[in-house]
């Protein structure tokens, strides 16, 4: 695992605190990994509802019941 170093101003080192001081992370590391990994699956899904915008529009079923029905088989 790599290290890295950043600089917070006073307020945001004393929310990240609060956090793990309310047991809610570990530590700071555990926090700011958590929020990358959020950032990163938001700019994923961003991606995909982007490329669904983009494509061609979806076709409607003969009989949308049918998609139903196969469910309870």
């Amino acid at each position: 695992m790599s290290t890295m170093n950043i600089s917070l101003p006073d307020t945001l080192k004393s929310f990240v605190d609060e956090q793990v001081n309310q047991g809610c992370y570990g530590t700071s590391s555990e926090y700011v990994r958590e929020l990358i990994r959020k950032d990163q699956d938001r700019l994923r899904l961003r991606g995909l509802l982007l490329a669904g915008a983009a494509s061609a529009p979806a076709t409607p079923a003969a009989d949308p019941a049918c998609f139903f029905v196969s469910f309870c088989r």
